[in-house]
């Protein structure tokens, strides 16, 4: 009998080394080489997709209208970028109990209640058929028509596919799936990469669209190779505060549309709700001007969001003081305090800097500056800021407000809230005059201060 080889492949990148090291060669990560039997059987699992299609001109290619399929959950399309793709793979990603399996399967009832119903498959590989029948009985859905599927082995699973003959097909999870031609156990490397080969590859010749839901590690990243998101066309990630009620799918990665879409939904007893006005969920409503609080305007994909800033600035009494921020980056932080002490003369270095923004959301774009300096002011100082006013732009090291993409968009729906007063970049200063608002359109820091205080 012949001698069995091994490798070693890595789990964070995918990438395979002939001997154990303590580093990937490859992505220079530690401890994540894990052990594999390569496999002697050779398979030609690609041969219905082995004749060649011939060199072609790009402009001689016919491209063809995408037909997108709504799921019946607006916040849901939006992410995916209008909807569900023939042949399109999706990878959902988000913490264990967030919600991932009840959107689906609500998306799973809507598609087959419409008009022209969806033939639907849920293969569940962490689930009994009878916890989710009673999942949604409690949710009160529609699942009729929903052909459901206990089982994680592969070979059984595509040939269920290939009978039912789906349109959808959920695989939840594709971590609990293993393929009877590979001897290592299910959730490995090689495993989760092969399976999720296969099922792509029948996906794009049957023109499937086919859901994966995935674990995250600790660090809040998609368990499994690197090379899985590679291989789908949509990752998207499931986000929420365990205290909190809401929950966010954001798109990382998108072939049929945008990417940093959010949707944003609400957990109810009776699943997801959508949250058709989310700029509410991250502003504080104060019956009078507080200090320390700021209204900006960040923009997520192409969804404008409304979020407030509030920031503590107390005397320090240590020997080192703090700087702490929620949402935002902390390196961005101390970035911002010393421009404001070099061009701004507000000495911050003896007070302990606290910053937050509201209702849990996660700001990434530098569009946030100007309103996260003119909090910290309005707390130094004690001096509160108008809740009717808004304030974005993005502070450089020189002291000068840098004008943002999209500002128009952001004007507009400050002033579909109801917002009276903006302080922007000049050169995000409207061409046309916006109803019931003034602008004021400044160049430094320093300018904005005194507009503000």
């Amino acid at each position: 009998m012949a001698k069995s080889k091994v490798a070693y492949h890595c789990s964070e990148c995918g990438g395979q080394s002939t001997k154990w090291q303590g580093q990937c060669p490859h992505c220079f990560a530690w401890n994540t080489l894990e052990e594999e039997i390569i496999e002697t059987k050779s398979t030609n699992r690609f041969s219905s997709i082995t004749k060649s299609s011939g060199l072609q001109k790009l402009n001689e290619v016919e491209a063809e209208i995408i037909n997108k399929t709504s799921t019946g959950l607006k916040e849901f399309d939006r992410v995916l970028g209008g909807g569900l793709v023939n042949g399109a793979v999706i990878l959902l990603g988000g913490d264990p109990g967030i919600g991932k399996s009840t959107i689906l399967l609500q998306a799973l009832a809507k598609l087959t209640s419409q008009a022209e119903p969806v033939n639907v498959l849920y293969v569940s590989g962490e689930e009994s058929a009878q916890q989710i029948a009673l999942r949604s009985r409690r949710l009160e859905l529609e699942v009729s028509d929903i052909a459901i599927l206990s089982e994680i082995n592969l070979e059984k699973i595509i040939a269920s596919i290939e009978k039912h003959h789906s349109n959808v097909v959920v695989i939840d999870s594709i971590q609990t799936v293993y393929s009877e031609e590979l001897s290592s156990a299910p959730g490995s490397v090689t495993q989760v990469r092969e399976c999720a080969a296969q099922l792509t590859r029948i996906a794009k010749q049957s023109n499937i669209t086919l859901l994966f839901v995935g674990h995250v590690t600790k660090e809040g990243t998609l368990a499994g190779p690197r090379v899985l998101e590679h291989i789908v066309d949509t990752v998207l990630y499931f986000e929420g505060d365990p205290n909190s009620s809401f929950r966010m799918i954001r798109a990382a990665k998108n072939r049929f549309g945008a990417v940093n879409e959010l949707g944003v939904f609400a957990m109810t007893e009776k699943g997801l709700k959508e949250v058709s006005n989310p700029s509410a969920l991250f502003l504080s409503h104060h019956h009078e001007n507080v200090s320390g609080s700021c209204i900006t305007v960040t923009q997520e994909g192409t969804r404008p969001l409304l979020v407030e800033i509030q920031a503590l600035v107390d005397t320090s009494h240590s020997s080192y003081a703090k700087r702490l921020s929620v949402g935002l980056e902390g390196n961005r932080l101390t970035l911002l305090l010393a421009t404001l002490h070099k061009h701004s003369g507000i000495v911050c270095y003896d007070q302990d800097v606290f910053v937050n923004a509201v209702g849990g959301v996660k700001i990434s774009e530098p569009g946030a500056d100007l309103a996260v300096l003119c909090a910290i002011v309005s707390s130094l100082k004690n001096k509160p800021i108008d809740q009717k006013t808004i304030i974005f732009g993005e502070v450089g090291l020189a002291g000068e407000v840098r004008p943002i993409q999209r500002g128009q968009e952001r004007l507009k729906e400050a002033a579909k809230l109801g917002f009276t007063h903006a302080i922007i970049p000049k050169g995000n200063k409207p061409k046309q005059f916006i109803d019931n608002m003034k602008i004021d359109a400044i160049e430094s820091l320093s300018q904005a201060l005194d507009k503000v205080f």
